[in-house]
């Protein structure tokens, strides 16, 4: 070993182990203030092949806070690095805050061919009974990509992803030792030695120094005080290669579009010398990630553009097999399959708003494409309803909000149901092709109780809530002016207008009301 060579400067470590301790309110308080960590995890190593992915032990996050925002001690270091203790933490209380930290938009992530440590997480997670997995890392960018585009390429000459370690890129860039006698040591042992604790702490923190190492060629690229606030890319000198050159790269991220090295760091000068004043809050226990400093102009135009991200796919979350040539699958497997989709779309419960499960006890659904007509029906009877965010919404995104407003997603999509574990008990397959039969299907299934006093009690445009008190036909015209057109039939009527808090449209009890009330009191048999 070069005897020249240092070590990084040692930091303080932090070991998370439980959610109620002055540790855990650390992490969060450090993740609010910092818009950058590094990313890496931990497993006990395994030389046999596995039919299933390593538990993952630890999990380093190491956190570059906010110089001005440093009031949760008397230390002024603005480096923190935390152990997460995957073993002896409730798994369930901490993904919450995980997940928010890798998608949250606030924090650029940074990280070391880290798709497999995501693979692992999700895979511990989910073994361990937690409703959703890890799916994704945005904003996110990769060392050994920023490093081999920072390179001063020689002509003619390719450099090769596959030649540099960690360690080297740290020996190459940093000056620094970085020792990896460790990584094949026991993680799954408690309690950590001392040396593991180094060893891990380490790797996280090391992705900051390059990072801040790589901010600093920027400048020395012959950048200025007084160049940097021309944020206007035509201005950037070109000495830098292209951070991201081809899409095709590195296997592990999925690239947008492209940028320049300088143009991601310039905004964290421009803050450097232009800082802006805010007020300091208390620490909090849970973590929000609505950042107190977000990225600067130029970072977050560049971070949404044209950052990186990991996605993990369908076929990420299953261990790889060796492919032997053999026999093609009979079609008693390809029937045992088929079964097993039938069998998943079959309703277990309890939903997500039974009050058991610390619900409100009201129905609530979200109709994808395939059953938007279902959606309309449900809510004529009463019953919330919500269509997804977008026209058309990939598989994730309708986990998401499903998720995350507390429904049971509805869906004729066979294909959905391969994402079922990752939202227990909330996603159902209709089966019946007419309206009136899935409204029948999903109120039997789900055993609503649907009354006369619920028909037309929700707007089938938006989902939305009527005002509480009706309006008379002047205040119906004044608040329809713009927009919508009150027939001149209903000026001499005595009627009452009934108005959506949400959108704005306005219903009255015309004949296509009393015929839409007749119509769902024999489709529901509410005369029986």
């Amino acid at each position: 070993m070069d005897s020249k060579l240092k070590k990084l400067k040692p930091q303080e470590i932090h070991l998370v182990s439980k959610t109620d301790s002055e540790e855990f309110n650390l992490l969060s308080w450090a993740l609010n203030r910092s818009s950058v960590i590094g990313l890496d995890a931990e497993w006990k190593p395994s030389h046999t092949k596995q039919s299933s992915f390593p538990t993952v032990s630890l999990l380093q996050i190491a956190c570059r806070v906010n110089d001005n925002l440093v009031e949760y001690t008397d230390s002024q270091n603005d480096l923190w690095v935390f152990l997460v203790d995957l073993l002896n933490i409730h798994l369930s209380s901490i993904w919450e805050l995980l997940r928010d930290m890798f998608i949250s938009p606030d924090i650029l992530k940074l990280g070391f061919r880290f798709k497999q440590d995501l693979i692992y997480l999700s895979s511990t997670f989910c073994s361990n009974g937690c409703n959703l997995v890890f799916d994704k890392v945005e904003p996110y960018l990769d060392i050994t990509t920023i490093y081999y585009h920072l390179q001063q390429k020689q002509p003619g000459r390719k450099l090769s992803k596959d030649t540099k370690s960690l360690a080297s890129i740290c020996e190459e860039v940093l000056g620094v030792s970085l020792s990896k006698e460790l990584q094949c040591s026991d993680w799954s042992h408690r309690p950590l030695t001392e040396d593991q604790k180094t060893y891990a702490a380490a790797d996280a923190q090391c992705l900051l120094e390059i990072f801040t190492v790589f901010q600093g060629k920027v400048l020395k690229e012959g950048y200025s005080s007084r160049d940097v606030t021309e944020l206007q890319p035509a201005n950037a000198l070109h000495g830098l290669k292209d951070i991201l050159v081809k899409p095709d790269v590195c296997d592990n991220v999925l690239r947008l579009k492209f940028c320049q090295a300088s143009d991601i760091v310039r905004s964290t000068i421009v803050s450097e010398i232009h800082p802006i004043n805010f007020s300091v809050v208390a620490p909090v226990s849970r973590v929000s990630f609505v950042n107190t400093v977000p990225f600067g102009v130029s970072l977050s135009n560049t971070v949404r553009k044209y950052g990186e991200r990991i996605l993990l796919k369908e076929s990420d979350r299953k261990p790889k097999t060796s492919k032997k040539k053999g026999k093609r699958p009979s079609s008693v497997g390809l029937g045992y399959k088929e079964k097993r989709v039938e069998n998943c779309s079959d309703w277990q419960g309890p939903p997500p708003w039974d009050l058991s499960l610390g619900g409100d006890g009201c129905p609530k659904f979200l109709c994808d494409v395939m059953v938007e007509g279902l959606a309309k029906h449900l809510r004529c009877v009463g019953i919330d309803a919500a269509i997804p965010y977008s026209r058309k919404p990939e598989a994730r995104q309708l986990i998401d909000q499903a998720d995350k407003e507390k429904r049971v997603l509805l869906t004729r999509d066979a294909k959905l149901l391969r994402h079922e574990y990752l939202i227990r008990n909330q996603i159902y397959r209709v089966k019946s092709l007419l309206k009136n039969d899935q409204l029948t299907e999903v109120i039997e299934t789900f055993k609503l109780k649907i009354s006369e006093d619920q028909l037309m009690s929700r707007c089938t445009k938006c989902n939305g809530r009527f005002i509480q008190k009706p309006l008379s036909t002047e205040e119906a015209i004044e608040a329809a002016k713009g927009f919508q057109i009150i027939p001149d039939c209903l000026f001499n009527r005595n009627l009452e207008f009934w108005q959506c808090t949400d959108c704005n449209q306005l219903y009255w009890e015309g004949t296509q009301y009393h015929n839409a009330v007749q119509k769902f009191i024999d489709v529901c048999k509410l005369n029986y």
